[in-house]
């Protein structure tokens, strides 16, 4: 009998070894999977984020560019006035003056015209690219209400419209899941975006330089900003409407700070969610034409 209960016990502890083998084997393929998917879908972010970077990198370029060239034509009619009041006031000694020289000033007047047009138009152009920012900024802050200043704010900085949200606003400590509260103000913000249907945008999720401590399938605080910003992205999506070709994800992880990691105030600062309208040139190269 004793021999008996011995072998059925034997029997019983190689098999439960079997079992947990297998479940072992089994999850540590499901975690393989897992890896491999985030690191695929990183890896597209990484692609879609450097375009977006190149992107404004070009556009400030471009930005640069007319900056400088209303520079230099505003500096070449100041040379042309300059060079006509010394022709004006050396005609005043003259009793006659050629044909010639009449034409010649006549068309320095007339260039002088056309170059001071221009700028004007550029000018104006380019003030009113500033008033449909700022028109946009009010009606962001009109719709959001009276939140505090700390935890969203609404700003233009070199012709680009930035929507920072606090991280505390928007997710519990170390998750990437959008909380009720949070919905209802991406849902305010959604209605804005939603009446402009040619603007396009980017969210950004950034954290502080705290370690991720997390389980799961979130290794580091890259993978925990990609993951923001991809569940703020599919609520403006599938709950608001927002069309998905507009919309750009990017993780910045903790390598976008706003503010020093030394404190803790600047610790909060930096764990936020940003909305970035992308600025569109061609917009504001079609204000240029004459209506």
């Amino acid at each position: 009998m004793k021999k008996l209960f011995f072998w059925a016990f034997i029997v019983s502890f190689i098999f439960s070894s079997c079992v947990s083998k297998k479940a072992m084997k089994k999850e540590k393929i499901r975690y393989e999977t897992l890896q491999t998917t985030m690191q695929s879908q990183n890896a597209n972010l990484q692609d879609e984020l450097k375009k977006c970077t190149d992107l404004t990198s070009e556009n400030s370029r471009k930005k640069d560019l007319l900056d400088a060239e209303i520079e230099s034509l505003k500096k070449q009619i100041g040379y042309l006035k300059d060079n006509n009041n010394q022709a004006l006031k050396q005609l005043e000694n003259l009793s006659v003056i050629t044909g010639s020289q009449a034409e010649s000033i006549k068309k320095s007047l007339d260039n002088i015209g056309a170059k001071d047009a221009y700028i004007k138009n550029l000018q104006s152009a380019i003030n009113r690219k500033d008033s449909l920012n700022m028109a946009l900024v009010m009606n962001l802050k009109g719709a959001i209400g009276n939140l505090d200043d700390k935890d969203i704010n609404i700003k233009v900085d070199k012709g680009v419209v930035y929507i920072d949200i606090s991280d505390k606003l928007l997710f519990k400590s170390g998750s990437y899941d959008v909380t009720d509260h949070a919905s209802e103000v991406l849902g305010k913000v959604a209605l804005v975006l939603k009446n402009q249907p040619d603007i396009e945008f980017m969210v950004e999720g950034h954290t502080d330089n705290v370690p991720f401590k997390g389980s799961g399938v979130l290794l580091d605080n890259w993978d925990l900003s990609v993951k923001r910003a991809t569940s703020v992205v599919r609520i403006l999506q599938t709950r608001y409407g927002l069309n998905p070709t507009n919309i750009t994800a990017a993780g910045k992880s903790e390598y976008k700070p706003v503010s020093d990691n030394a404190t803790s105030e600047g610790k909060a600062a930096n764990r936020r969610t940003r909305i970035v309208i992308l600025p569109q040139l061609d917009q504001f190269f079609k204000l240029l034409e004459t209506k």
